[in-house]
């Protein structure tokens, strides 16, 4: 697939995706869901261990485009938001780490996109919005992610109010894992991606989708869940390596990511 809208680069292992559409804010049109989707599978079938969700231009992204909806028929528009979902929990059933690198205004929907990235780093002159409580389409599903990062009471906030949050709260609030000076950005998120990359890709891959999976649930079914999935890792190889070299004081030696 030819891509008009984003940037794929490859260096070493990690994959960078950009948002390059900077003289219409970066929107996640239909066609931008459409080649961010064919992106992200093909990144997912590869060997590279990490990927780097950025953007070109004053705006990280401006969310949904209001020209994809003008108009529409009710199955229009549902088309468009499952599309939109189909991308958004992509990037969490991934095993690659994926890392958003936010520099600037991340609003409704592409604050909604830094949200379901497992990891993300923010300039100090980024902001984050779910602007849909100013106007007259509540936002929805980019609350769906949202709100699970930062908490029901801070959702809220963020949803009613419609107001726009400083990198510094979002990083208070947990919407993203740091701020650093605008300069730094992008040393910083190579560093966090480095160090989450490091060790067995399996594992990883196993470990992030476990996660996500417990997460959501109660209490006594997470650990009945995580302990047949932590035990089933002792045995893999990875898991046998590991344990080895540690007993043994030597440098672990893992395989591809199976």
């Amino acid at each position: 697939m030819a891509y008009e809208r984003i940037r794929v680069e490859r260096s070493g292992a990690v994959v960078t995706v950009t948002l390059a559409n900077p003289d219409q804010r970066n929107v996640l049109a239909r066609e931008t869901l459409a080649e961010l989707t064919d992106a992200l599978r093909t990144i997912g079938d590869s060997d590279a261990l990490g990927v780097v969700i950025a953007a070109d231009g004053p705006v990280f992204s401006a969310g949904h485009n209001f020209g994809d909806m003008l108009g529409a028929s009710e199955a229009e528009a549902r088309e468009l938001f499952d599309r939109c979902a189909e991308m958004m929990l992509l990037i969490q059933q991934l095993p690659q780490v994926v890392v958003a690198r936010v520099h600037a205004l991340a609003t409704a929907a592409g604050c909604q996109l830094v949200s379901m990235c497992d990891l993300a780093v923010a300039a100090e002159s980024a902001s984050f919005q779910a602007p849909g409580g100013k106007g007259g389409l509540f936002c929805h599903t980019p609350m769906v992610g949202i709100a699970r990062s930062v908490g029901r009471k801070r959702g809220l906030e963020l949803a009613l109010t419609g107001d726009p949050i400083s990198a510094e709260t979002a990083a208070d609030w947990g919407l993203v894992n740091r701020v650093v000076p605008d300069d730094e950005l992008v040393a910083a998120t190579d560093d966090l991606l480095a160090r989450a990359t490091r060790g067995s890709a399996t594992s990883k891959a196993i470990g992030k989708q476990a996660y996500y999976t417990q997460v959501d649930l109660p209490q006594e079914e997470a650990y009945a869940y995580t302990s047949t999935v932590m035990a089933a890792g002792v045995v893999a190889p990875d898991g046998q390596e590991g344990i080895d070299a540690f007993v043994n004081k030597r440098r672990a030696e893992f395989g591809p990511r199976q």
